[in-house]
């Protein structure tokens, strides 16, 4: 469970209520919640395929307080989201939101999710660029090297499937597709970069230090930071075979995630992912 959260300093560069609200309207209706009623529950779970899918929620009046265990941990106000981390990945939610007031929101489930994706391209980056400041934060505090380790059960998983890699490819052209031999350095920790990569054939060494953090091979991502910050690299790529990959800028992926929805919510996934299980780590 998180909120954007304008209170928050770090996000307050980076989330833009008029976005969220335009981004909302053009695919859901306003609708009024009373006080006290619960919008969702802690460990509730989403079922798309039964038409139940985990929403998340735009507050236009009112306020919300979050609970785990019962217990307050934060409060949701007018003009911030919630719920999004949940409704993104499908996972059980990890706190429950209370209608601390009478409230008016407006609900996206999945399919409103990818319609309004479709229409307003530039929320994925918005929202993406939320998730990589809580990344850095949550790097910054546990340290590069540990933050990234794979040594806790968690594995990158294969981002986009066959078919989405092929329409990604159909839409880029040639002009994005690059080769890189094995043993070539893709991008190096601490440099500026202004693409992520698809990868379409062979494997990737992810390497902070000397130590190689993580392996992404066909339908995995990697460097989506760049698209959302001017920040230095937080890890070297490496090619530990042949490989051939789209490169992806900040307009290409605006231009990708309106012709294909899919790649912006899988993209949002993977980093809701990693920002979720960063942010586990740093509770241990």
């Amino acid at each position: 469970m998180s909120t954007t959260n304008l209170d928050d300093s770090a996000n307050r560069s980076v989330y833009n209520p008029a976005i969220a609200l335009q981004f909302f309207r053009s695919a859901g209706k306003p609708q009024d919640i009373p006080q006290g009623k619960t919008i969702f529950a802690e460990n509730e779970k989403g079922m798309p395929f039964l038409l139940m899918p985990h929403r998340m929620y735009l507050l236009l009046e009112g306020e919300v307080s979050v609970l785990a265990e019962n217990e307050p941990i934060a409060t949701v106000r007018r003009g911030e989201i919630f719920g999004e981390m949940a409704a993104i990945e499908q996972a059980p939610r990890s706190a429950a939101a209370v209608a601390k007031t009478p409230c008016r929101v407006i609900a996206l489930d999945d399919k409103q999710f990818h319609a309004a994706l479709a229409k307003k391209p530039e929320f994925a980056l918005m929202l993406m660029s939320v998730m990589v400041e809580r990344l850095r934060e949550t790097i910054g505090r546990l340290g590069a090297a540990d933050a990234l380790s794979t040594d806790a059960e968690w594995k990158e998983a294969i981002v986009l499937d066959k078919d989405l890699l092929a329409d990604l490819e159909q839409l880029l052209g040639p002009a994005a597709r690059f080769r890189y031999n094995a043993e070539k350095i893709i991008m190096r920790e601490g440099h500026f970069g202004v693409v992520l990569f698809v990868v379409l054939e062979g494997r990737v060494a992810i390497r902070v230090g000397n130590s190689v953090v993580e392996r992404v091979g066909p339908g995995g991502v990697f460097g989506e930071m760049a698209l959302v910050d001017r920040t230095p690299r937080l890890a070297t790529a490496v090619a530990e075979t042949d490989c051939v990959m789209l490169a992806v800028s900040r307009h290409m992926f605006l231009y990708l995630v309106k012709k294909s929805p899919r790649f912006g919510a899988a993209l949002l996934k993977t980093v809701s992912e990693r920002a979720r299980f960063m942010a586990s780590r740093g509770k241990s």
